[in-house]
């Protein structure tokens, strides 16, 4: 029984050095943890400059690592909201290209891809229809030639007290029901798209060009569908092209309810394909009224210009929206801020050293970041190459 009483206190024992030993040799450790300010063994927490420490590096070192330093001052802070969108085509210079008659596709002068001026023929049909809306034209021509003609006859006849008042009236009438057929006429051609140049001199040109009916691109724009072939019969509804300026193009930017207070119609914002090509501006000009059923989000609209055709629709882009621009009093760049021993701190000049200064940051964004307290304007920090400096913190002079 004493054995086992003596065994058992033994192993308690060397358990208990063993506790002891691994908590002194934790104490030890870089970034180990201290009793707590208030508990038994602790202390006030050190500031960050102290427990970092400073480096000290020679003028050709600080060159060599791109170490730069700047006296901390004021500064513009844009604060922007960053929203994902997708180039979509501009829906307001869109147009689908229809023969207005019915007929045969006799040639076709455009294909996918390319680009066409207002006016320019894209593709020519022969139609049966377009020959008879010419035919009725023309033979109302001169059924209004012949009526003018019984009418002044009838007109002096009457004025000489020859025939009576009714023969008159009647040529007279006669007159206006053909003239009502023939600008019944010339409308139905206009509305086929035929100039009044071409309705007048209708009666000069060749039979055969009465037949045929061209369709033209009703503005400059490029071909993105085509749905026409050599043969083909087109019917009056039937969508042969469909054409679309590409000269400007929508980008839809999703703004999520998060964000949708900060988001109005006239704000900029600057659109970016995300490589190495520059964002262009543009403004909000319109915010959908009805959330998107699919991801529950409002799109904003951006028009911007596509000078080369650089934005191709379909493309996701990422659209960065000023919702306000603030004058700081000190502004430093988010590369000089830098996380030590878990807190913001700052590198700044101290003769020829450089010392660590916790800082308190305020408002940022994807460039810089406002400094409420612990560097003072004037005061000059390390602006660039501040992560260099850290990783010299606690090295040995000649180990530098």
């Amino acid at each position: 029984m004493m054995k086992k009483q003596g065994v058992v206190i033994a192993s308690v024992l060397t358990i208990s050095a063993l506790a002891i030993a691994i908590a002194f040799w934790r104490a030890g450790l870089p970034g180990a943890t201290t009793p707590a300010d208030g508990e038994p063994g602790g202390e006030q927490a050190k500031p960050a400059a102290e427990m970092s420490g400073t480096v000290r590096l020679s003028g050709g070192q600080l060159e060599r690592f791109g170490v730069e330093t700047a006296p901390a001052g004021p500064g513009k802070l844009r604060l922007e909201v960053v929203l994902p969108g997708e180039v979509a085509l501009n829906a307001d210079r869109i147009a689908h290209v229809v023969p207005r008659v019915s007929g045969v596709v006799r040639e076709v002068r455009k294909n996918l891809g390319d680009t066409v001026k207002r006016g320019e023929i894209m593709a020519v049909l022969e139609s049966r229809e377009l020959a008879d809306s010419t035919a009725v034209l023309l033979a109302a021509r001169e059924r209004v030639k012949l009526a003018q003609s019984n009418f002044d006859r009838e007109e002096q006849l009457w004025k000489k007290k020859i025939s009576p008042e009714q023969d008159y009236i009647q040529a007279k009438n006669a007159l206006a029901e053909i003239g009502i057929e023939l600008r019944t006429s010339e409308q139905k051609l206009r509305a086929l798209g035929f100039s009044d140049e071409y309705i007048s001199r209708l009666g000069e040109r060749p039979a055969q060009s009465a037949l045929l009916y061209e369709m033209a691109a009703p503005f400059d724009a490029t071909i993105i569908e085509r749905h026409i072939s050599l043969g083909e019969v087109l019917k009056e509804e039937s969508q042969a092209f469909m054409i679309a300026d590409l000269s400007t193009v929508w980008v839809n930017l999703d703004v999520h309810q998060k964000d949708l207070p900060l988001i109005q119609i006239g704000q900029t914002a600057a659109i970016g394909a995300g490589n190495s090509a520059p964002a262009v501006q543009g403004q909000i000009s319109f915010l959908d009224p009805i959330a998107d059923e699919t991801n529950r989000t409002i799109h904003a609209r951006v028009v911007i210009a596509n000078a080369g055709g650089r934005w191709r629709p379909g493309l996701f882009v990422t659209g960065r929206v000023t919702i306000d621009n603030l004058q700081i009093a000190v502004l430093v760049p988010n590369e000089s801020l830098l996380m030590i021993g878990g807190r913001p701190c700052v590198f700044v000049k101290d003769g020829d050293k450089f010392r660590v200064r916790e800082v308190a940051p305020g408002r940022t964004n994807g460039a810089a970041t406002e400094i409420i307290s612990g560097l003072a304007p004037g005061q000059v920090y390390v602006c660039k190459g501040a992560f260099t400096l850290k990783s010299e913190l606690g090295k040995p002079e000649e180990e530098k």
